[in-house]
């Protein structure tokens, strides 16, 4: 199950790299996110608690001075991606917080249609990159110094079906005036409820080109009918609440040079059945 909702997330994330025309700057989101499942939020928490008991954390240490071990370094260093997602994990059992599986943040730069998206914290922390040129997008793991790439939509794919309400609502977010949209989607056989805060001031960003270029085998084409960009989004699903906002939008120029993958990096499998 947290594999799905993990994956869920990315694909909800991915959405923020596709609303670019022609603007050229960094767009900063705050994410934060709420299990609801009871039984979901009762096996986490007896996780988080097992994660700190003294026991635990003592094979944790024991783990950790095996992966010293010269021949088992041998085996590491032969598959970096592996390495690094070993690390990761490690990392976030040492820790006891089952909240570091999540993600906290994403910083966005964006350039001739082209995005970097940089993950702040969990299992898919790392940047992903989408090239305009290509209509590809990439999941690139600085630590493992790897690649891989992401499966997108062509014309082959499926509707995905959703419901657009306009509410007479309006906030004012970062300065922009953004009109509420409530956007109800079936997938999978499960309601999801996405609340929508749009704005039209940002010249160059959105909603339209998600819309047409879709994620693994979907495309969204209702979101046509929201005006902008979203600079909020909340959404609901059975088992969890997720909400992502901006924090900050910042027109610049930006070199060419971060729009690439970067030399020397090993294409690999990707993770969470995303290619």
């Amino acid at each position: 199950m947290m594999k799905k909702l993990l994956t869920a997330t990315i694909l909800f994330m991915l959405t923020t790299g596709l609303w670019a025309q022609n603007f050229e700057g960094v767009i900063a989101w705050t994410i934060k996110t709420d299990i609801k499942d009871p039984k979901m939020k009762a096996q986490m928490e007896e996780a988080q608690k097992r994660m700190k008991d003294p026991a635990t954390q003592a094979q944790m240490k024991e783990m950790q001075a095996k992966m010293q071990d010269p021949q088992f370094k041998a085996m590491m260093e032969s598959n970096p991606q592996m390495k690094a997602q070993m690390e990761k994990m490690m990392n976030m059992a040492s820790s006891g917080n089952m909240d570091d599986m999540m993600p906290k943040g994403m910083t966005v730069k964006v350039k001739n249609k082209s995005t970097l998206s940089k993950m702040d914290g969990g299992m898919m922390a790392g940047e992903i990159l989408y090239v305009s040129e290509k209509g590809v997008t990439y999941h690139i793991d600085s630590e493992s110094k790897t690649y891989s790439v992401m499966s997108k939509g062509d014309d082959s794919d499926r509707e995905m079906k959703g419901k657009v309400t306009v509410t007479g609502e309006s906030a004012k977010i970062q300065g922009y005036n953004c009109k509420k949209y409530v956007v109800e989607i079936e997938e999978g056989g499960k309601s999801i409820t996405q609340t929508v805060w749009a704005t039209n001031e940002i010249k160059g960003l959105d909603m339209n080109s998600f819309s047409n270029q879709g994620v693994k085998g979907r495309k969204p084409t209702f979101y046509n009918e929201i005006d902008g960009v979203p600079l909020k989004m909340e959404m609901s699903m059975p088992e969890m609440d997720m909400t992502m906002e901006v924090t900050e939008i910042k027109k610049q120029s930006l070199p060419a040079g971060d729009f690439v993958l970067p030399s020397g990096f090993k294409e690999v499998k990707g993770m969470f059945g995303m290619n």
